[in-house]
């Protein structure tokens, strides 16, 4: 009997997961004042109590390839959440890599047409996309439409507020849970994992 789950992008997205690196490695490659944002942005996230309950819930793979900027003011926020949702499960396994060296894939990650970062594709245990989101959650766009339409325009230069990242983390989270629902409940898999 033939196999109805495949992915034309399979191999694709395999390829670049592999190619990707970890948080660490990825900023090892960062330039000394870019990485110092990314760390500033790491000791003003915190993970709730609420938020860890979900993710410890994941009991599917998550392969999470990341295109990323290391000079990218929304990848140095965005980016430590990830890592500290990836210690809370080791299911949870993110991947970054740099878009400007990986032109094919930045051309398939487009946003209105834009090359946008971060963009992050959800793959599962077998590289079959599962999601992808780019570049801002709501609550962003809605800080920027406040911030950036209105007659007191905002630099960029403040960060955002605790209350504000962790809507942020919030919202990651639902997205994530999202994914790992449709993986939970994935015939292939339950099949698979007999569940």
């Amino acid at each position: 009997m033939n196999n109805p789950y495949f992915d034309k992008r399979q191999e694709f997205f395999k390829s670049y997961f592999e190619l990707a690196q970890t948080y660490e490695e990825y900023l090892k490659t960062a330039e000394p004042a870019h990485r110092a944002r990314w760390d500033t942005f790491k000791s003003k996230i915190t993970i709730n109590s609420e938020q860890k309950a979900v993710l410890k819930s994941f009991i599917r793979e998550l392969n999470i390839l990341v295109m990323s900027g290391t000079w990218c003011g929304d990848c140095a926020r965005q980016g430590p959440m990830f890592a500290q949702l990836e210690a809370i499960n080791p299911k949870l396994r993110f991947r970054f890599i740099d878009n400007k060296q990986n032109p094919d894939l930045q051309n398939e990650l487009r946003i209105n047409g834009a090359e946008k970062v971060p963009v992050v594709v959800v793959l599962s245990e077998d590289y079959y996309e599962i999601a992808r989101f780019g570049d801002r959650h709501l609550s962003v766009y809605r800080r920027k439409l406040i911030s950036e339409l209105g007659a007191a325009c905002d630099p960029g230069i403040i960060p955002p507020s605790g209350e504000e990242l962790s809507t942020e983390v919030t919202e990651w989270v639902n997205f994530l849970e999202r994914a790992h629902a449709l993986l939970r409940l994935a015939p292939l898999l339950r099949r698979r994992y007999n569940d």
